[in-house]
């Protein structure tokens, strides 16, 4: 697969995956789900009101770098993530290119208090009612793979739901795409055409950035003194997944970084 093709591959397969979806569970099914739910825990005021903001995120796999942590267990790796010090949850969602499903929220909700985020390609309003019913509560929109009608649009329903959104950019040219129905703005330091990541990217648009909004610097995360100067830079969140699911113990790696970022 060429680099520049790989973004539109994962969501032209979301689409064709979605509809296969409601032919097993209509929207209206799904729609019948929605009663009674418990309110989101707000990963936004988490994130505010922590002096680390990290973002743990549960990924068995990559589309560049292929599997991760094959055998991860989300009964146990997010309730730890929890337990070392974690200020909210992501979970990738998308089963063929990163080996995540929506059951990996359900096992992990009831094991966790933090904010969870549906991390994946949301093109749908069938997509955030599944989040909402399997206990997230956050979503991702993904500025590059939707006008700003859409993204305004799904971040307007996923407020309906009583889901935060995080509103995911790349570059100047999706600043259009912030409206008033986003919780978070995330620049993605990497680049979801080749999938290369460049940390600079945060700083680069850091001064672009809606000051209203909390900010949080996404993917190429390694080391604590670039969370120390992204925070100066104004990111309250940060979003860390491979630096922790590279090894053996994630939430014993996370509990190290974070104690490196004690002063």
């Amino acid at each position: 697969m060429k680099e520049q093709d790989i973004l539109q591959t994962i969501v032209a397969h979301k689409r064709i995956e979605i509809k296969q979806q409601e032919e097993v569970v209509s929207m209206t099914q799904l729609e019948n789900l929605l009663e009674d739910l418990a309110p989101c825990v707000s990963m936004k005021q988490r994130l505010a009101a922590s002096p680390t903001g990290i973002i743990a995120e549960f990924k068995r796999r990559s589309p560049s770098k292929d599997w991760i942590n094959r055998e991860a267990d989300a009964a146990l790796i997010p309730p730890a993530y929890e337990q070392a010090g974690a200020s909210a949850l992501s979970i990738l969602t998308d089963e063929r290119f990163f080996g995540g499903t929506l059951k990996d929220i359900r096992t992990a909700r009831p094991r966790t208090s933090l904010p969870i985020l549906r991390k994946d390609f949301t093109v749908s309003r069938y997509q955030l009612c599944q989040a909402k019913v399997t206990g997230s509560d956050a979503v991702l929109l993904i500025a590059s793979v939707l006008s700003a009608e859409e993204c305004r649009t799904l971040a307007r329903q996923a407020h309906e739901l009583q889901l935060e959104v995080l509103l995911e950019l790349h570059d100047e040219a999706e600043l259009g795409h912030v409206n008033e129905f986003v919780d978070m703005v995330g620049v993605n330091n990497r680049h979801l055409g080749t999938f290369r990541t460049d940390v600079e990217t945060s700083f680069r648009l850091a001064d672009r950035l809606p000051k209203d909004f909390l900010l949080v610097s996404e993917s190429g995360i390694s080391q604590p003194e670039t969370v120390r100067q992204l925070r100066e830079a104004g990111f309250r969140g940060f979003l860390m997944g491979e630096a922790f699911m590279k090894t053996a113990d994630p939430a014993a790696t996370l509990s190290g970084f974070i104690k490196a970022l004690q002063p």
